[in-house]
């Protein structure tokens, strides 16, 4: 199976909007919001099989120390074939050299990121105020 790697935001909603509810993101339950989050990032990854959208990811950053990785997702079709990696990779390809790369990372993502170099900042806890239901 090849996938295509890139930066892109030609990318249609309802393409984004697949992959999330797939995933049972709360993000999904606002499409408009999501969209203009995701393209209104300092990069968007996007992985494609084909012309479907696969997977995707977004940074933010202050351009020379900081990046925040907010979303990292795959189609669950297409869990387990190296599509996340394939994206960081592309992401480390730009911030790579940056002092700091931060994300958030529950459940299964955890061995998932600790696979992909991350490791636990120390005594640090994530802290939110989170609309969704979906990490209880």
């Amino acid at each position: 199976m090849i996938i295509e790697i890139k930066e892109t935001k030609d990318v249609k909603q309802n393409d984004i909007l697949e992959i999330y509810q797939a995933n049972q993101w709360s993000s999904a339950e606002k499409p408009d919001e999501l969209f203009n989050a995701l393209l209104n990032s300092h990069s968007f990854i996007t992985a494609w099989h084909n012309k479907r959208l696969v997977g995707l990811g977004n940074a933010l950053t202050d351009g020379h120390l900081v990046v925040y990785y907010p979303h990292l997702i795959v189609h669950p079709d297409y869990h387990g074939k190296g599509i996340g990696k394939q994206i960081l990779n592309k992401f480390q390809e730009k911030y790579g050299s940056f002092h700091q790369q931060i994300l958030v990372a529950d459940g299964k993502a955890v061995d998932f990121y600790e696979k992909c170099g991350f490791e636990r900042a120390g005594e640090t806890q994530s802290m939110w105020i989170y609309q969704g239901q979906d990490h209880l």
